[in-house]
């Protein structure tokens, strides 16, 4: 909103409003917006507590026999109404939002929100501890998967240019090149392509286009790659808000380790819609991929935020309504960025998380047929529950987490570099 307020009183008006400037610029922008999630998490953060607690929108805590579990009975949940608006109100104040990924992302967040508060909403007023049917969830996930994929295959705003050598640059169609001069004053002669293409981590020839995986079906694979896009967005989808939705177990853990990973994604989006910092880096460049960079620093805003009352002991609880949301927001800007496939290193809390589930019940059943008796591999699934039992404080387990997010933020960013 600011952004198109400034611009129309310079442009149009004629104008002249001192620090208005700042307003062209993405990192000014991106700075105003962590700071205001922060300042609504905080300052409201009180308010939503209280008025949950007023409604007795309080936490059902099963007995699993694990220390300090009792004493969060009752504690208010369906706090992750907190997140969504910190992420909201500052993306649609500081950002472009006729941008088609700022557009997909505010939809995204809405659509996962509205999924997660209606679980809540059954757990917590109609006393249902089952919350919404899985079989819903899923299909409210693979209807997001659907509309991102989509989006993202058959939208013409959603390109990738190449830089090709001057020389070559009238071999092209003239609606698909383009000349751009950075701040330095050098030139840069763009090819656009319309294409299903994303990064390979640590290889020298770093990009994967999903066409081929057709080319031995048809000549025009590129035109039919949405039958393997899709469908992997859709898993993509899926398995990360799911892996979120099981990482928000303890106080203060699926919301940091979303913030960690918002922040490596952060990178990925600035330098991708830079045509300088990409041409360096030797990065696909993806036009105003950049404005991206402006819903993401509102995002970790949101989750650190958040973090001011949900850190041990926690005063309030996401619930479904922040953790699905937070996992398919991580998983539609991995998509968007085209960094997909270093999901498993960024979000590597959240893939340990899930393993430790599928392991621990894929181990269980094959025990039970085998012996006759379950056995466990972990004392308890997931992973965070299994060192409660063996005794950590869950303050610890956090932190633990916390710096291997860290590590593998850092070891993401690198794959900037090395290939």
């Amino acid at each position: 909103m600011f952004y198109y307020l400034f611009d129309f009183l310079e442009k149009r008006l004629n104008l002249h409003i001192p620090g208005g400037g700042l307003f062209q610029f993405i990192s000014f922008r991106s700075s105003a917006a962590i700071i205001t999630s922060l300042l609504i998490s905080v300052v409201f953060g009180k308010k939503v507590i209280q008025y949950l607690l007023k409604k007795q929108v309080g936490e059902s805590v099963r007995d699993l026999g694990l220390e300090g579990q009792k004493q969060k009975q009752g504690t208010p949940t369906m706090g992750g109404v907190l997140i969504l608006g910190s992420i909201l109100i500052p993306t649609l104040l500081f950002a472009k939002i006729d941008n088609i990924y700022v557009l997909l992302m505010i939809l995204s967040t809405i659509w996962l929100g509205t999924i997660g508060f209606l679980d809540d909403y059954i757990k917590v007023f109609k006393k249902d501890k089952e919350g919404l049917a899985g079989r819903f969830k899923i299909i409210g996930q693979v209807g997001l998967g659907l509309i991102v994929g989509a989006t993202l295959f058959f939208n013409e705003s959603v390109v990738i240019k190449r830089e090709i050598s001057a020389d070559t640059f009238g071999n092209y169609p003239p609606d698909k090149v383009s000349v751009v001069e950075d701040h330095t004053g050098t030139f840069h002669y763009l090819l656009e392509q319309k294409v299903a293409i994303t990064s390979i981590p640590f290889v020298k020839t770093h990009e994967f286009n999903y066409g081929k995986i057709l080319s031995f079906m048809t000549d025009n694979s590129d035109k039919w790659a949405w039958l393997i896009y899709i469908p992997i967005v859709i898993f993509i989808i899926v398995a990360v808000s799911n892996g979120a939705n099981l990482t928000d177990g303890i106080d203060g853990l699926a919301a940091g380790t979303s913030a960690i990973i918002g922040g490596t994604l952060a990178v990925f989006s600035y330098v991708s819609g830079n045509i300088v910092f990409a041409d360096y880096l030797n990065v696909m460049y993806i036009p105003n991929l950049g404005e991206l960079t402006i819903y993401i620093a509102a995002f970790i805003g949101a989750c650190i935020g958040f973090i001011w009352y949900n850190a041990f002991p926690a005063q309030v609880f996401m619930g479904d309504t922040g953790s699905l949301a937070l996992g398919g927001i991580i998983a539609a800007l991995a998509i968007i960025i085209r960094k997909e496939l270093l999901i498993p290193i960024f979000c590597g809390i959240f893939l340990i998380e899930n393993l430790s589930v599928v392991i621990q019940v894929a181990y269980f059943k094959h025990t039970k047929k085998r012996f006759g008796e379950g056995r466990r591999i972990f004392l308890m699934s997931p992973l965070h529950h299994h060192y409660q039992k063996v005794g950590m404080h869950e303050s610890k387990i956090v932190s633990r987490f916390w710096i291997i997010g860290i590590l593998l933020a850092i070891l993401s960013m690198a794959t900037l570099k090395i290939r």
